[in-house]
C-alpha cells in the first residue's frame, strides 16, 4: 500500500522544526529513522497531513559525556552509532548489551534512539533499558523545554508524555556508580524478531555481599515497560541465592505483569519466559556486581 497524501517539510535546524511542530500539532508526524512510522503510514494506520523530516537537524545527532558523569545522547543518534560507541558500557552496560538485540544491522543503521523512545513500542528494548537506568528525557517546544523522568514518560501503548507540539531532543543516562551489576536478557523466535519477553536487571551489592538494592524492568509483557518494583524490593538486604531469585521471578510472573498473549506466545508461556529470564538476569547481574566490587 501507499501512504495517504501529505505535505512534507525538512527543516535544517531545531528552531525551525519546533516552529513547524508548534504550528501543526496533532496534524503532523515527526520523521526520524522511519522504521516504524513509514510502514504505519503505508498501511494508512496513520495519515498525517504534515510530515516533518528531522534528518537535516544535525544538532540532534550527538553522543557526549556530561560534566556530572552522565552520558548525553541526541534524539537523532542512530542505534548503530550508539552500538559502536566504545565508552557506552562505561555509562550504560545495559544499553550496550541490549542494542545488538534491536532488529538487524540494516534497521539499526537507520533507526534513532529518540525515535524508538518516542514511538514507545512495549516490545522495544530501549524504553525498558532507559527506565531501568533511570534516564531523563529533554522535551522541547516553541519557547521552552522540560525534563521528564523515564518513569513518567511512558504512559501506555504507543503513548508518552510528549505533547503534540513537543519534540524529544535529548536523553540523559546517569552515571553507573560503584558496585552495580546489570544484565539484559531477551527471548525471541529468531534473533532480530520482536521479543516474546525481555528484562533489564540491575543490582547493587553491599560491602558484605548482600544485595543493597535492585531493579527489574520488563519488555513485551504489558502495554509499556513494566517496572517490577515490588519484586525488586524483595532483593534488598538478602543474600544472593537461587532460591531468592526463583521467589522474585515467581512474584513477577504472578503479580506484576499482565501479558495479553499473541499468536506467538500465550499469557501462560510469557509468564514462564519471565520466570526463566528473571532468574538468569539476576544471577548474571550479581556475578557482574561481585566482579566489579573485587576490582
Amino acid at each position: 500500500m501507499k501512504p495517504a497524501p501529505f505535505e512534507y517539510r525538512a527543516p535544517d535546524s531545531l528552531a525551525a522544526a519546533l516552529e513547524l511542530a508548534g504550528e501543526h500539532g496533532d496534524d503532523a508526524k515527526l520523521l526520524a529513522g522511519g522504521q516504524s512510522l513509514i510502514p504505519v503510514m503505508n498501511f494508512r494506520l496513520a495519515q498525517p497531513a504534515m510530515l516533518i523530516d528531522l534528518n537535516g537537524v544535525a544538532e540532534l545527532d550527538f553522543v557526549r559525556p556530561g560534566e556530572d558523569g552522565t552520558l548525553r545522547v541526541g534524539a537523532l543518534t542512530r542505534m548503530s552509532r550508539l552500538e559502536r560507541y566504545a565508552e557506552l558500557p562505561d555509562y550504560s552496560p545495559l544499553l550496550a548489551e541490549a542494542i545488538p538485540w534491536v532488529a538487524h544491522p540494516q534497521i539499526r543503521n537507520r533507526s534513532t534512539f529518540g525515535g524508538t523512545l518516542a514511538h514507545a513500542d512495549p516490545a522495544a528494548e530501549a524504553p525498558a533499558v532507559c527506565l531501568a537506568d533511570g534516564a531523563r528525557f529533554k522535551l522541547a517546544k516553541r519557547g521552552g523545554e522540560r525534563w521528564v523522568a523515564a518513569g513518567e514518560f511512558f504512559r501506555g501503548l504507543f503513548e508518552t508524555a510528549l505533547e503534540p507540539d513537543e519534540i524529544l531532543v535529548e536523553v540523559e543516562l546517569p552515571a553507573v556508580g560503584a558496585g552495580r551489576g546489570t544484565s539484559f536478557q531477551e527471548i525471541a523466535r529468531r534473533h532480530g524478531d520482536y521479543a516474546l519477553a525481555g528484562v533489564a536487571a540491575s543490582v547493587r551489592l553491599a560491602a558484605g555481599g548482600a544485595i543493597a538494592s535492585g531493579r527489574l524492568v520488563y519488555l513485551s509483557v504489558g502495554d509499556k515497560p513494566v517496572d517490577a518494583a515490588a519484586a525488586a524490593a524483595m532483593l534488598a538486604g538478602e543474600r544472593p541465592s537461587a532460591a531468592l531469585f526463583a521467589a522474585v521471578a515467581e512474584h513477577v510472573a504472578a503479580h506484576e505483569i499482565e501479558p495479553a498473549g499473541t499468536i506467538h506466545a500465550t499469557p501462560e508461556f510469557t509468564r514462564h519466559l519471565v520466570r526463566v529470564l528473571t532468574r538468569r538476569a539476576l544471577a548474571k547481574a550479581v556475578e557482574r556486581a561481585a566482579a566489579e566490587g573485587s576490582r
